[in-house]
């Protein structure tokens, strides 16, 4: 009796009915490289994006989609010191970016270069990070986007969310409950943005201070600065884009930074009045996850406090990539979507 082939999740044309589980042959490590076996990966709006055509219609095809996961070291190429076979890991978004800004136009995972929906990938090591021992694999596949962008929007500039400040989140989506859970753990005070109340609810069970239903209060940005006695947020996280960011300018405090991180609500801003930005010196930071130091930055927080990521649900099997995708596009859940690929 011999053992399946290792497989891989393939799109061969935009869309996710043509998603596509193929064999292939088990790949090979080469020099300072080690090889994968995928235990979990998660689920990011981008991933949506891809798999339909929109973030980039001109990327070549085929593709393997995702870019988040969580897995066990199996071989190592020659030359690979970094980790033992058994170490599990997770890869950075952007293959290379270690430290600093990293290169102009790099490219991540599961787009230009090649994603995680597979049993096994090859990673150089300097790519990988060690997951923190007290999570299972699908709570690490949450990790390599999500989190670290939420990291980075909290940390990651000039003036670091440190207790005391306060901080203004647009969502409930991954970024914006990883960043509420961080947020509190540095001792900041915290308002969050929905238009669900039911999310709501789970944000203040998840430790946020204050919510605002957005639908309800279209002059949310007002309210949340009142809510910061009339001061404003010291950080707004900003996902929502070009509806949302003159809101987000009249929550800001003066000095203050708006992190620039999402576009679900457009990428153009329309009737943006510029003087209030440089009058008040508010500082206008674009996010785009982070490097690998920031990545390992972080999990010594999330081990130190032993904090677990919230995952709304579990699918099983690289079969169940369109559902889980489907489910994405409903944005129903609160928390991360993560599919187990292996046990």
């Amino acid at each position: 009796m011999t053992s399946r082939r290792p497989r891989r999740v393939e799109l061969a044309q935009w869309g996710i009915d043509n998603l596509a589980v193929t064999d292939v042959d088990r790949p090979e490590p080469g020099p300072g490289q080690v090889l994968v076996r995928t235990q979990a990966v998660s689920l990011n709006f981008r991933d949506l994006l891809v798999v339909g055509g929109v973030y980039d219609p001109k990327m070549p095809l085929p593709l393997i989609p995702l870019s988040d996961s969580a897995g066990t070291i199996v071989q190592k190429g020659p030359g690979a010191v970094k980790f033992g076979v058994g170490t599990r890991v997770m890869p950075i978004h952007v293959p290379g970016w270690v430290a600093g800004r990293g290169e102009p136009g790099a490219a991540a995972r599961g787009g230009e270069i090649p994603g995680v929906l597979a049993d096994f990938v090859v990673f150089d090591e300097r790519d990988l990070v060690e997951v923190p021992a007290h999570l299972s694999p699908a709570e690490a596949a949450t990790l390599p986007c999500a989190a670290v962008t939420a990291w980075n929007g909290l940390f990651g500039g000039a003036e670091p969310v440190q207790a005391g400040h306060r901080v203004l989140i647009l969502g409930t989506g991954g970024v914006g409950l990883f960043a509420l859970q961080f947020a509190k753990l540095a001792g900041a005070e915290v308002t969050i943005t929905s238009q669900d109340d039911a999310k709501l609810a789970m944000a203040a069970d998840l430790g946020a201070d204050h919510v605002i239903n957005y639908r309800e209060d279209r002059q949310w940005g007002r309210t949340a600065k009142k809510i910061f006695d009339d001061i404003g947020a010291d950080v707004v996280l900003e996902l929502g884009g070009g509806a949302t960011l003159p809101e987000s300018l009249r929550a800001v405090r003066r000095g203050g930074t708006v992190a620039l991180i999402g576009s679900v609500t457009g990428a153009v801003v329309e009737n943006l009045s510029l003087p209030p930005i440089f009058m008040r010196a508010v500082t206008m930071r674009g996010v785009a996850v982070g490097p690998r130091d920031l990545f390992e930055d972080m999990n010594r927080a999330i081990s130190q406090h032993q904090l677990r990521p919230v995952i709304d649900r579990v699918f099983h099997g690289l079969e169940a990539i369109g559902t889980a995708l489907e489910s994405l596009a409903t944005v129903s859940h609160f928390g991360k979507l993560v599919l187990e690929v292996s046990e």
